[in-house]
């Protein structure tokens, strides 16, 4: 369900490449004894329009202590190519790839004594994305990342030696910390799953913890030949990942975040998909220590659908659910309603509405709007525009909001009233 962005907007290539390096009282000499290869791993991060690489760390710590002033932003360069991973039928198109150059913000050492590159990176900018966008399919995928990294000037260490690496290996490994919190699983039934299980202080208390439930928007579910990767339920958007930030865990006292991946879409057969899901619930709370009293179920756009869908097929199983730019209607128009006014009203889960006005793709009043009105007790919130950090987005983004914990009623946010709610 997730509309299609596209980023063809070129990055400026990287600072001009210097000729040599010159450092007070150091004999510029080459060192023989240099690898002729280096390994380096590429650095994600989950924005909220969707991951990007953000940085490049190049394992060089294992050469000695390097002198950071020997480092510059323009001591390598970086070109970044990305194509889908399988293909693209005729007349469709992949959103998203590119070919060009990264631009070097800083060239600097991490705590292990690693080089990294810091990369050029914001909302709505080529070049850094690690998901396409599948017109035809209607689906993201993980797109094949290929760096290469060229050395311009030598960089130095601690003991004076001058060091040129002559060919850099692209790791397998695509390193973003939020996302590989998440471990990765498959119910008896074939669906995927990752699941955050909480950390540190929270781990260690004694006690139940509470489930939330993450259902994922249609350009996150599967339906592809041979593609169904357990990964872009996480890395499109900050949905998931929001329940288990710092701010988030502290809120709910340590939670657990449960990320089912449909193999297709929910409003597909919502019906079929509801005891699938179900299942993966029961999983999760046997194999581990889980408060049956506070699992909470929140979705957007195609999982904003599954949300109320899944209240009105286990009324008494969820605390709380909040759908997020969900759809009620039939869609496309023109069928009958995927959940009719008689579900509606009979929804007795406590649930919190989420949607913007200018939303292109769910029409807000005859979806989130006409399922408030209906569903009893629900409350609502209702955005203008989808904006943050200065940069908007499209209207049906909505769950960027939800995942900052921005919507609030009278001084309440919707983490805060999601924590709150017990089941009854």
């Amino acid at each position: 369900m997730a509309t299609p962005l596209s980023r063809r907007t070129v990055l400026a290539a990287g600072t001009g490449a210097a000729a040599g390096l010159s450092l007070p009282g150091v004999a510029a000499y080459a060192d023989d004894r240099a690898p002729s290869s280096m390994r380096f791993t590429l650095n994600a991060r989950v924005l909220d329009g969707g991951e990007q690489v953000t940085s490049v760390t190049l394992d060089a710590a294992r050469l000695g202590p390097i002198d950071p002033a020997s480092l510059t932003t323009g001591t390598f360069t970086v070109h970044a190519k990305a194509t889908s991973p399988i293909p693209i039928a005729d007349g469709d198109a992949i959103f998203s790839e590119y070919d060009l150059d990264r631009t070097v913000t800083a060239a600097r050492l991490d705590r292990r004594g690693n080089i990294v590159l810091d990369l050029s990176h914001a909302e709505g900018e080529l070049g850094g994305s690690t998901l396409g966008y599948i017109a035809g399919r209607g689906r993201n995928v993980m797109l094949d990342l290929a760096y290469t990294i060229t050395q311009q000037a030598p960089f130095a260490l601690r003991d004076h030696r001058l060091i040129t690496i002559k060919n850099f290996v692209q790791g397998r490994r695509l390193s973003d910390p939020e996302v590989d919190s998440f471990s990765s699983h498959i119910s008896a039934s074939g669906m995927k799953y990752r699941l955050y299980s909480p950390t540190g202080s929270h781990s260690a208390r004694r006690g139940k913890r509470p489930l939330i439930v993450w259902l994922h928007g249609g350009g996150e579910g599967g339906s592809l030949p041979d593609y169904y990767d357990n990964e872009t339920t996480l890395r499109a958007n900050r949905g998931a990942l929001g329940f288990a930030t710092p701010e988030a865990q502290h809120i709910f006292d340590g939670a657990y975040v449960l990320a089912p991946q449909s193999t297709s879409a929910w409003m597909q057969d919502g019906p079929r998909f509801a005891p699938l899901i179900r299942e993966i619930i029961g999983d999760v709370t046997r194999g581990n220590r889980i408060d049956h009293d506070r699992i909470y179920v929140a979705g957007c756009s195609n999982g904003g659908y599954m949300s109320m869908k899944m209240t009105t097929v286990y009324p008494t199983l969820f605390a709380a659910s909040v759908p997020i730019c969900g759809v009620v209607q039939s869609f496309p128009p023109g069928g009958p309603p995927l959940i009719p006014d008689s579900e509606l009203v009979k929804i007795s889960t406590p649930s919190w509405l989420v949607t913007s006005l200018d939303d292109l793709t769910v029409d807000p009043r005859a979806n989130t709007v006409h399922a408030h009105d209906l569903i009893p007790g629900s409350l609502v919130t209702l955005y203008d525009h989808v904006v943050w950090n200065g940069h908007q987005f499209s209207g049906h983004w909505s769950w960027i909001y939800v995942a900052r914990n921005d919507p609030s009623i009278n001084g309440t946010h919707i983490w805060q009233w999601m924590a709150a709610q017990r089941r009854h």
